[in-house]
């Protein structure tokens, strides 16, 4: 099995116009981890999340992230979370799986780095959206 290389940053952005499909779809209105944070500001793990919430989180903390999406949608709200399509995580199988619809991606999505907007970078893994919503229906979907 390849080994494959941790990222040095989490600073990755969502390509912009697979992030402008979804809000088409889902007008959002915050995203706790935007991609111009920086040490001091407010820690999206620890306030509460609008609405309609986009989250692609830091990848190093992605069990964290998603039990606060649920607890996010526990208490009414959507949240829909680009993570990398690792269905083998306890907080898969206990937050996920049973209460988030799940598109699959194909393809590697590419992302930005800040630091060089115009290299785009595929990511290593698979990504999916977990969509947490009243009406999920935890079932697999994928999506170009």
């Amino acid at each position: 099995m390849p080994y494959i290389q941790k990222s040095i940053t989490d600073k990755w952005q969502t390509p912009i116009d697979f992030y402008n499909k979804l809000n088409e779809e889902f007008h959002f209105n915050f995203d706790p981890c935007p991609i111009d944070w920086n040490q001091g500001d407010a820690d999206g793990l620890k306030m509460d999340w609008g609405t309609i919430t986009f989250c692609n989180p830091p990848y190093s903390q992605t069990k964290f992230w998603i039990k606060k999406a649920h607890d996010e949608w526990v208490k009414g709200k959507t949240v829909v979370m680009l993570i990398n399509a690792c269905t083998d995580t306890v907080a898969f199988h206990e937050y996920v799986l049973p209460n988030a619809e799940i598109r699959f991606i194909r393809g590697r999505l590419c992302f930005i780095n800040p630091l060089y907007p115009l290299k785009k970078t595929p990511n290593p893994k698979a990504s999916i959206l977990c969509i947490f919503k009243h009406d999920a229906l935890g079932n697999g979907r994928t999506i170009a």
